[in-house]
């Protein structure tokens, strides 16, 4: 039986959502659509339910995350709206969101693909597996601001050449330091040291390739397009990948590998997290591949006696 419940359309959560990239926010808002066609409402569980179980696994994750966020923000409207002659009406409302949220099961894949880092022999060979041919000094360009300077692909395709700057080092030995001025996630942006090869590498391809878009297509003639997407940055480390056995290796494995060998040189886990442009230190522990010190820990240096 369907319910009054009724959650606007308008997709303003997922929109406003700060910690989402655009590409899963379309994908939200595509298998909202997907199950808003059929002329159900998310105020019929019952329908949401039918629809969940006939669709993939991966969509049913989406739209289960969709209706998550949508619900959130109904419910903080819900509770700021309540008084004391509505507040009956709001608790079953509440209640009926609690059963939406419920509505879609999602079973975590038994073939989900493990974290990966590579260790430091396996860069330099990934790096050195790209020629020196147009192809691969892109493919070389795009694989460093990933392991070099930990970027999502999302921020790749859209980072730009004047993101390149040099700052003033603070250490007292003059001189300055190459940096990328990055914009990711949430529109939060960070400074990101690089070293001195990689702004070398992208001054020499900026001056092959122009201004604008740093990550370029390549046509099957090897001509320079004015962009590359998101899966075509996919595509460039799972061919390099395969160069050294890793057919299985992803974008994201680099930008672990980035965090995972920073930490392992002694980089603080809060710097790593700034630098990566997370949210909490949280999210930066998943990213490491840390095992529990039984033989040396903090609670070794505690002075209580």
């Amino acid at each position: 039986m369907e319910s009054n419940l009724a959650i606007k359309y308008d997709f303003s959560a997922i929109d406003n959502a700060p910690n989402l990239a655009e590409s899963t926010k379309g994908k939200y808002k595509r298998a909202l659509q997907g199950y808003l066609a059929t002329g159900a409402t998310l105020g019929d569980v019952r329908a949401l339910q039918e629809y969940a179980q006939g669709i993939s696994q991966s969509s049913r994750a989406f739209l289960k995350a969709a209706i998550r966020l949508m619900s959130k923000d109904y419910e903080m409207q819900l509770k700021a709206g309540a008084t004391p002659d509505n507040l009956s009406t709001v608790q079953a409302s509440l209640h009926r969101l609690e059963a939406l949220n419920g509505a879609i099961q999602v079973k975590a894949s038994k073939g989900e693909k493990a974290h990966s880092w590579l260790s430091q022999a396996q860069v330099k060979a990934l790096m050195q597996a790209c020629g020196d041919d147009l192809e691969g000094k892109r493919d070389w360009i795009v694989l460093a601001l990933m392991v070099g300077a930990g970027l999502r692909r999302e921020e790749v395709v859209s980072l730009r050449f004047d993101a390149l700057q040099e700052l003033p080092r603070r250490n007292g030995n003059g001189g300055m330091r190459p940096v990328l001025e990055v914009t990711g996630k949430g529109a939060r942006a960070r400074v990101i040291p690089i070293k001195p090869i990689l702004a070398e590498r992208l001054r020499e391809w900026c001056s092959i390739v122009g201004d604008g878009l740093i990550a370029r297509s390549l046509g099957r003639k090897v001509e320079l397009g004015e962009s590359l997407s998101a899966v075509g940055v996919f595509q460039i480390v799972r061919k390099r990948g395969e160069m050294l056995g890793l057919p299985e290796l992803a974008p994201h494995d680099l930008r672990r590998t980035y965090a995972q060998l920073g930490y392992e040189a002694g980089v603080p886990i809060t710097q790593i997290s700034k630098l990566l442009g997370h949210s909490s230190v949280a999210t930066t522990q998943r990213y490491l591949n840390l095992e529990l010190n039984l033989e040396s820990t903090i609670s070794d240096f505690i002075p209580f006696d």
